[in-house]
């Protein structure tokens, strides 16, 4: 089914402003010589030329004047490239689903050119637009992380194309599910035929997201496979190194070979807005293989918490898995703050198994010291005996026998004679591998939380030990004195403390709630006391930011490295937070996507370069001709005249004598 003609360059008609000089040469009077001649009689319409004052002529049809005209419009509409389309989108509604992750940012071979997939992606979609039936309408949506509609249905194809100039690469994995999902739903409540096209270079993280829709899903795929190499994981921590006995940093990184031939590759390692290489290694990573590599270095003072930049070299079609980021621990001992009502009489089991630890320091403070600004830091892990301050800084927090009334969300309540242990939270990370058998306890307070999610230890009485745990760090409230029982000792005792130091180390290495990735949001723990939290991307452009309770949220972050944050208050100050891709998914470039799903529900995938362009471009034919008729209008002038024959005279006899006759 072909549809009307397109002047896909419809610049090129200007050459149709050459027909107006052609005509003006034909009729401007050609300025003759003077001559003597025997008679003007011959000469009689060239001497009404003359005697006209007019220098013009009355326009006469010649044949080379027509075959120079038709050759000048030929050439000009094929200068305009006309064209056919040469297939036409069926369907009274379609949804183009354009794949926005970081796999389209790969580079491949489109002819002499190299272009991004996204670029290919771009061209397709705009075929497809062009291919729409009269009456049509399409949406347009794009696929990252989440799915976003870039333009709503709409028949006009000009606007619609204009939208794709907003579609880009986000550093992302990504989700054609949420996308697949989102336009179901916008054309479920239309009348007429509906139809889903996918625009996609087939690396997907989740192929199955495609499946099971309950409109016809079409997948065009764009790129060429690619070798590619990339850093899927990094990982940084402090450590102690052997023979200086310093504290060390160390960066653990696994490097995959996506391709089909080894590379020999470099690994560097440095810090941000710095050019000195911090340590840097070469491997030879086999085809299919992932080698971890460790980079290290000791630190100075001023490098805690600062960015870190890791890199492979060469870079490869895809250049923003060539990256990693992360961030220089605070330092390998744990700060730990010890907060009772007379400092001079803590607990002695808890203070024994915090210096038990060679990587904590233990300081101890008064509750009024508590409140001082800078007594504590803002990653410190802190004890709390014998009171339940309001506000108290720092990190993952413990709260040993508080008093009676409200104490972080759990209400602190009676007194329990020698309670009985029912059970506990074994699959809690701060009771992992220990067992509470046998312990027993003299008193307790009885513990209410807000929720029965909360409860960490129970008795047969009621709960002993409740999670106190916010956005921005991880508590734990305990209702009896530890001296009161005969856990110190117990192994399970140690375990407990070794955990609650071990998470508090966790969070205060990586300062968030968890691994931050590009497309998610970025969680940031900060002093409760924080407020005009101000957040700049990696190219210095400021992103919106919520703050609640000390945790800090952008809602979404779409390219990788250094986030920076500042903070205003009693605890004011600055953090860097990375953010990395570290997909496998994205990252194999040489995956060819096969069909999903199966029988009636299978999707079907089709090559970009397989699909039978939109556009039937008929300039070359135009072309062709115009050429024609100017090689006959060449002949035409420069041929013979030919001459009628004429037939010979014949003789002309003697009369012949006249004879008289006879008298």
């Amino acid at each position: 089914m072909s549809s009307p003609l397109d002047l896909l360059a419809p610049k090129g008609l200007a050459l149709l402003g050459l027909l107006g000089p052609l005509v003006v040469l034909y009729i401007l009077k050609v300025r003759r010589k003077k001559k003597r001649v025997a008679s003007t009689w011959l000469w009689a319409s060239a001497k009404r030329d003359l005697i006209a004052r007019s220098p013009f002529q009355k326009l006469i049809a010649q044949v080379p004047l027509i075959l120079q005209a038709l050759a000048l419009l030929l050439l000009a509409f094929a200068l305009a490239r006309p064209a056919t389309r040469g297939r036409a989108i069926t369907g009274d509604h379609l949804a183009i689903i354009v794949d926005a992750s970081a796999s389209m940012s790969a580079e491949s071979a489109a002819g002499a050119e190299t272009k991004s997939r996204m670029e290919l992606a771009r061209k397709v979609a705009e075929d497809i637009l062009s291919s729409l039936g009269p009456g049509s309408d399409a949406l347009l949506l794009e696929a990252g992380r989440d799915a976003r509609v870039v333009a709503p249905l709409d028949r006009d194809v000009v606007r619609l194309k204009a939208a794709l100039k907003a579609l880009r690469v986000h550093d992302v994995e990504g989700d054609l599910g949420a996308a697949v999902a989102l336009a179901v739903d916008r054309l479920r409540q239309l009348g007429g035929s509906r139809r889903i096209v996918v625009i996609t270079d087939g690396n997907l993280a989740a192929p199955t997201a495609l499946s099971g829709a309950s409109l016809p899903i079409e997948v065009i795929t764009v790129g060429t496979p690619v070798e590619n190499a990339a850093i899927v994981r990094v990982d940084v921590r402090s450590g102690i190194e052997p023979t200086l006995k310093r504290e060390q940093v160390q960066a653990f990184l696994v490097v995959a070979n996506f391709g089909k031939a080894p590379r020999e590759l470099y690994v560097t390692m440095r810090e941000d807005n710095a050019s000195d290489i911090l340590a840097s290694r070469k491997i030879l990573v086999a085809p299919g293989e992932r080698q971890a590599v460790v980079l290290d270095f000791l630190p100075a003072p001023g490098d805690y918490r600062r960015g870190l930049l890791f890199d492979i070299a060469p870079h490869d079609a895809m250049e923003v898995d060539d990256m990693a980021f992360a961030r220089v621990p605070a330092g390998d001992k744990l700060p730990v703050a010890y907060v009772a009502p007379d400092p001079q009489n803590i607990s002695p089991w808890i203070e024994r198994a915090i210096v038990s630890d060679p990587a904590t320091t233990l300081k101890t403070m008064s509750v009024a010291e508590l409140g001082k600004p800078g007594a504590v830091e803002m990653d410190s892990f802190v004890v709390v005996e014998g009171a339940c301050p309001d506000f108290v800084p720092g990190g993952d927090l413990l709260i040993v026998a508080p008093p009676p009334g409200r104490c972080f969300g759990t209400v602190v309540g009676r007194t329990l004679e020698s309670p009985a242990i029912t059970s506990w939270e074994s699959g809690d990370a701060r009771m992992r591998f220990l067992s509470l058998d046998g312990v027993s306890i003299s008193r307790a307070a009885a513990l209410k939380p807000e929720g029965p999610t909360q409860e960490l230890i129970r008795t047969q009485d009621g709960t002993i030990a409740t999670d106190i745990s916010t956005p921005t760090r991880t508590g734990t409230l305990l209702g009896f004195d530890v001296g009161d029982s005969d856990w110190p000792l117990k192994a399970s005792f140690v375990l407990f403390m070794r955990n609650l130091l071990e998470q508090a180390r966790i969070h205060r290495a990586h300062g968030i709630t968890g691994p931050a990735r590009a497309g998610e949001p970025l969680r940031v723990r900060l002093p409760a006391s924080a407020k005009d939290v101000e957040v700049k991307g990696p190219t210095g452009d400021r992103l919106d930011v919520s703050l609640r309770g000390g945790l800090a949220v952008v809602p979404e972050i779409s390219k990788v490295g250094l986030y920076q944050l500042a903070w205003q208050g009693p605890e004011a100050g600055s953090f860097v937070a990375p953010a990395n891709l570290t997909s496998a998914a994205e990252s194999d470039l040489g995956s060819v996507m096969a069909p999903a799903g199966s029988g009636a529900d299978a999707v079907k995938v089709t090559a970009a370069g397989a699909e039978p362009d939109a556009h039937n471009e008929w300039g070359w034919v135009l072309a062709l001709v115009a050429l024609g008729f100017v090689v006959f209008d060449v002949w035409y002038l420069t041929r013979k005249p030919r001459l009628a024959p004429t037939a010979p005279a014949e003789p002309k006899r003697p009369p012949a004598p006249e004879r008289r006759a006879a008298a």
